[in-house]
């Protein structure tokens, strides 16, 4: 069986990616399918490439069981070959994606998407970045992923 590839992008990989990331591999964990798919994400700038996520990310999403694991990395050409669905946290984000993938030698693989597409409860059409606000910021936006990526799982499985 052909896994099921899914990449979540936000500018710098150590907020909201990466939680959704580790939201997504959580809820893959809890319903058995795991082995089903490939999961990654990645930032559309590279300043904090290798860097762990935001300590006040990861603290955030420990309180809920949710452990972020990855180091962050920059989107490449590569993806758009790789993944069935890239999935863009903002609109700044989802049009950098776009950018990027008509500047780069890539096929029309993936299906480039915003997450909030997919959103049930909350009606923010983006995802805010929490980076330069309160520790509660990261809580909200912890509460916004796991309602649309949620949502998004429900949709493909």
């Amino acid at each position: 069986m052909k896994k099921i590839a899914v990449l979540f992008v936000c500018l710098g990989n150590i907020c909201r990616s990466p939680a959704a990331e580790a939201i997504f591999i959580n809820l893959l964990e809890k319903k058995g399918l795991t082995d089903a798919f490939i999961v990654d994400s990645a930032g559309t700038g590279s300043w904090h490439i290798g860097k762990k996520a935001d300590s006040r990310m990861r603290i955030a999403a420990e309180r809920r069981d949710i452990n972020i694991l990855s180091r962050a990395r920059q989107i490449t050409c590569e993806d758009f070959e790789k993944f069935n669905y890239i999935l863009a946290m903002d609109n700044s984000n989802f049009q950098n994606i776009q950018d990027f993938k008509n500047r780069s030698p890539s096929s029309d693989f993936a299906l480039i998407k915003k997450i909030q597409n997919f959103r049930s409860v909350f009606n923010e059409q983006e995802v805010p970045d929490p980076y330069f606000g309160g520790d509660e910021g990261f809580d909200h936006v912890l509460d916004i992923l796991e309602d649309s990526v949620s949502c998004f799982l429900d949709s493909i499985s």
